[in-house]
């Protein structure tokens, strides 16, 4: 799960993380809320200092930003302090804005019933401890040829993939391993969670026409981990 300070290793991919869910979250919703969120990314991206988890910037500047007067900025502000996302850390004061936080584990867990429609690797990466590293390419560099002696369905796609794309050979099929067959089905071993999750994903349907090319008879492609 993303959490409340976006810094350090992996910092970037995880504040595209939470953008993705907010948009997606907000085109769920009737326009009202869109705009409303549309509205806190716009302050996100363009003023919000993530290492230090702070924005500051007075009520003027985010109605011109937001292209409105300052009553819909502070009618804006109260919505997204009562839905818990922003937070006031230092109150305005003599001349001075105030500054505010925002709660990041908030907004995931009110943005969580759209995950899986963003995707199951979706899933599996934000919802990865803030520790674990989850390396969108698994593998980089040039990917040796398949070995030709496995004469397995598995083992001659791995050669037509490999001949296909040998990058995305290397990044995402190369650790794929052979882990039976019922009928139709092949069932593919991934390293891990997210690796399966990607692949099922995102090249389910290009497993499946190499495997029925050198085995027709292959009606489906199962990744497990």
């Amino acid at each position: 799960m993303l959490h409340k300070k976006l810094a350090g290793p992996g910092a970037a991919a995880r504040k595209y993380d939470l953008i993705t869910a907010l948009g997606a979250h907000a085109l769920s919703l009737d326009k009202h809320d869109q705009r409303l969120i549309l509205r806190l990314i716009t302050l996100m991206t363009a003023r919000y200092n993530w290492g230090r988890d702070e924005l500051s910037m007075g009520q003027k500047e985010i109605a011109r930003l937001w292209s409105c007067n300052e009553r819909t900025v502070k009618r804006e502000l109260a919505k997204l302090r009562a839905l818990g996302w922003l937070i006031v850390k230092r109150q305005g004061a003599r001349g001075r804005v105030s500054t505010y936080g925002f709660d990041i584990d908030c907004m995931m867990a009110a943005t969580r019933g759209i995950w899986a429609d963003v995707g199951p690797d979706f899933v599996v990466r934000v919802d990865a401890p803030q520790n674990e590293s989850v390396v969108p390419f698994p593998v980089q560099g040039t990917a040796a040829a398949p070995d030709m002696t496995d004469t397995t369905e598995w083992g001659l796609a791995r050669a037509v993939l490999f001949a296909q794309d040998a990058g995305r050979f290397g990044a995402w099929l190369q650790a794929l391993d052979r882990a039976g067959r019922a009928g139709g089905r092949l069932t593919l071993k991934a390293p891990s969670r997210f690796h399966a999750a990607y692949v099922q994903t995102h090249l389910d349907g290009v497993l499946l026409r190499a495997c029925q090319e050198v085995d027709p008879t292959v009606s489906a492609i199962e990744i497990v981990d």
